[in-house]
C-alpha cells in the first residue's frame, strides 16, 4: 500500500491521530511535499472512491474535515520572520472545495506572510469589503466549478480595479484543465501546484513579482480539494 493509500484509509476513519501518524513517518519531508505528496493524493483517492461508488458522501465530509484538522496541526506555531507582505485566500461563492488553498495559506505564513484564510464560499461583496480596507498584496483564489467561472471574471476583475493593484494568484482544478485567460486581468497569476507557489514565493522574496505570468499549462493544479 501506498503511504497516501494509507494516510486516505486513516482520514476516511475519521481518525486524526492515526493519520497524523501517518505523516510523521515522513520526517524527510518538507511541509509542502507532505502537502504535494502525501496529504494531496489521499485525497483525491478518496475523491476516486466517491466517484466510483466505493465510499458514500459522508465519508467523504469525515476524510475532509479530518484532513483539515491535520492542515491546522501544521499551521500551529509562532512564525518569528519579518513580515513579507499581507495576502488573503478565498474560494468564489459557491465554491466548496477548499484544502488546497488552505495548504497555500500556510505555505505563505511559513515564509512570514501575514494572511487573512476565508475558506470556502466567501461572496465577492464581503471580500472587497475586507481587501479595500486591509489593502492585501496578494489575494489568492480558488475555482473548481465550470459554472463558476463568469465568477471568476467578476472577482478578477473587481480586484485588478482596487487602488492598491494586488497580485491576484489563481489555482483550483479549473486552473490546471482549461485556459482560462479570458475570465482573468494581467493582474493574475496562474499557479499550477504547490512547488509553483514555492517558486512564487522564492522569486517574490528576490524581488521579482510574476505579475504577468498566466499562460496556459496541464494539471495537476494548486488551491485544489
Amino acid at each position: 500500500m501506498e503511504p497516501f493509500e494509507a494516510l486516505a484509509s486513516c482520514l476516511l476513519e475519521g481518525d486524526a491521530d492515526q493519520a497524523w501518524a501517518c505523516v510523521q513517518r515522513h520526517p524527510e519531508l518538507s511541509r509542502r511535499a507532505v502537502y504535494q505528496d502525501l496529504l494531496t493524493p489521499a485525497m483525491q483517492h478518496v475523491g476516486h472512491l466517491w466517484e466510483t461508488n466505493q465510499i458514500t458522501v459522508a465519508d467523504e465530509h469525515l476524510a475532509t474535515a479530518t484532513c483539515d484538522f491535520i492542515l491546522s496541526k501544521f499551521a500551529f506555531g509562532r512564525n518569528e520572520k519579518p513580515s513579507a507582505g499581507r495576502a488573503m485566500f478565498l474560494c468564489l461563492d459557491g465554491e466548496q472545495h477548499y484544502l488546497g488553498l488552505k495548504m497555500v495559506d500556510s505555505l505563505f505564513r511559513e515564509q512570514g506572510w501575514e494572511t487573512k484564510y476565508f475558506g470556502p464560499s466567501l461572496p465577492l461583496e464581503f471580500a472587497l469589503q475586507t481587501a479595500e480596507s486591509w489593502k492585501p498584496d496578494v489575494i489568492g483564489l480558488s475555482v473548481s466549478i465550470v459554472y463558476h467561472l463568469p465568477k471568476l471574471k467578476e472577482y478578477a476583475e473587481a480586484f485588478a480595479a482596487l487602488p492598491n493593484k494586488p497580485v491576484i494568484l489563481l489555482g483550483g482544478r479549473l486552473a490546471g484543465l482549461y485556459d482560462l485567460r479570458s475570465y482573468i486581468t494581467e493582474h493574475t497569476v496562474i499557479l499550477r501546484d504547490l512547488p509553483e507557489t514555492e517558486e512564487w514565493l522564492a522569486d517574490h522574496e528576490t524581488g521579482g513579482l510574476k505579475n504577468g505570468r498566466t499562460e496556459f499549462a496541464p494539471p495537476p493544479s494548486v488551491f485544489e480539494n
